[in-house]
């Protein structure tokens, strides 16, 4: 029997998750050719892939697919892998009784995408004792990540997502609370934490009596004066704050928490301007911000999507017009697909600084561009010629060593350069910022597919 067209089976303002099993109705749907077809398909067993029908509907230009930058971020696509990876996942998936060869290659290309950058495992877990805390990470003095375990999945994926060992499956590389008990304990000996970011995934795929579940706790320690929970629901499925069946309900718990005398930010991610344009997203900002909550917006810099003033321009100016506040440009981060979204950093710097001087004062609260590694968040300013040579110069907005932040240093300049371990550092950079770096480098991963 023929299948039921998506369009049936899936309205618009009903959450349901799509993934590759659903790729030959949506290639049927909107024309997709075979030949982009089986490469999502085959990248899929690598990568997530997960969307829904708002973002297929509101979200991508199907006239411009593939090369349309909302279709390049949600659907996997030629390039991501490595071409002879990409050809062996595709032969033997053409190959039913070769299920634990796919098995197979599949985990050994996920172990050569360095699936946890910048220290996550070695340097943020924290412990009690001689206890590792699962579903935590510490890594700046005041800031403690909380990855509930039933929020590590997302209404969709970003292809470009840092994040992607936390969906594909394999429990050795999530990070996950089941519930808050650990976290409640490390906050009472740690009082010095005085921001919990609740982060994933995305907590929000949470009911709202679940996400309550996790963040009353939290509420009852006081240290504690900012709830952040990062998010990317505004963008691939606003309903959540409109018309979910409780999106009331989790609306009155933003107010609560605000009411409660904390700081409630949701940290949103908006990777293009399109994401913004939708009536629904507008309204879902507008509904947050009336609980007291403060919007945040942050997104990587990434090749073939956003890469260019225009686009950044565009993409801050709609969030400040939104009651949002800009807030950082992130340089992507050499996990995953690193080596097809990369841009190099002399160019993320000369894309910040032109879409920077169009906007308005209001808007200048963005910060970038910024590479989130192992010391910490690092801004490239420029770069400058002087009698000895070319340098970025660069600093630590956010540091793992208190006394680091603010610091200013340089690099030589390198024109491929498209993160921290792949510059050279000035000769007269302090030993300490030198050392933090350095650190970093040794944990960086060998045999890393490139």
């Amino acid at each position: 029997m023929p299948s039921t067209p998506l369009a049936t089976v899936f309205e618009a303002d009903r959450f349901r998750a799509l993934g590759a099993r659903h790729l030959d109705e949506i290639a049927a749907r909107y024309g997709l050719a075979p030949d982009v077809r089986d490469t999502v398909r085959a990248i899929a067993q690598v990568l997530p892939f997960r969307v829904n029908e708002y973002v297929l509907s509101h979200l991508v230009d199907w006239k411009s697919a593939p090369d349309d930058p909302m279709f390049r971020l949600i659907f996997p696509h030629h390039g991501m892998l490595d071409t002879a990876d990409e050809r062996r996942l595709a032969d033997l998936l053409r190959a039913p009784h070769r299920k634990l060869e796919l098995a197979a290659l599949v985990a050994e290309i996920r172990a050569g995408l360095n699936p946890h950058p910048s220290g996550q495992r070695e340097l943020n877990v924290p412990h009690m004792g001689d206890t590792a805390l699962a579903g935590l990470q510490h890594k700046y003095r005041e800031t403690v990540l909380y990855f509930p375990a039933q929020g590590q999945t997302c209404h969709a994926y970003c292809t470009y997502c840092f994040r992607w060992a936390q969906f594909v499956g394999d429990a050795d590389l999530r990070f996950a609370a089941h519930d808050p008990g650990h976290l409640i304990d490390y906050l009472g000996a740690h009082p010095e934490v005085n921001d919990v970011l609740i982060t994933g995934g995305d907590p929000l795929v949470m009911s709202t009596e679940r996400l309550r579940s996790h963040l009353d706790p939290i509420l009852g320690v006081e240290s504690v004066r900012t709830v952040r929970i990062g998010t990317k629901s505004p963008a691939y499925w606003p309903y959540r704050f409109v018309t979910d069946a409780d999106a009331d309900e989790l609306l009155r718990l933003f107010a609560r928490v605000v009411a409660a005398g904390r700081i409630l930010a949701v940290m949103a991610h908006f990777s293009h301007p399109r994401e913004l344009e939708t009536d629904i997203a507008r309204r879902a900002l507008a509904r947050i911000r009336s609980t007291g909550a403060l919007v945040f917006c942050q997104a990587p810099l990434i090749a073939h999507v956003n890469d260019d003033a225009p686009t950044w321009a565009a993409l801050w100016r709609a969030e400040s017009a939104a009651g949002a506040i800009p807030y950082y440009m992130f340089v992507e981060r050499d996990t995953g697909p690193h080596e097809y979204f990369k841009v190099p950093l002399t160019r993320a710097a000369d894309i910040f600084r032109t879409a920077y001087q169009t906007l308005p004062g209001l808007a200048r609260t963005v910060r970038g561009p910024v590479m989130s590694a192992t010391p910490g968040k690092v801004v490239v300013d420029g770069d400058e010629h002087t009698a000895q040579g070319r340098f970025f110069r660069l600093r630590l907005l956010q540091a793992r060593e208190p006394a680091l932040v603010g610091r200013p240093f340089r690099a030589h300049y390198a024109s491929d350069a498209a993160w921290l371990d792949e510059l050279e550092l000035a000769p007269e950079t302090p030993a300490d910022i030198a050392a933090a770096i350095r650190q970093g480098r040794e944990l960086a991963p060998t045999g890393v597919r490139r």
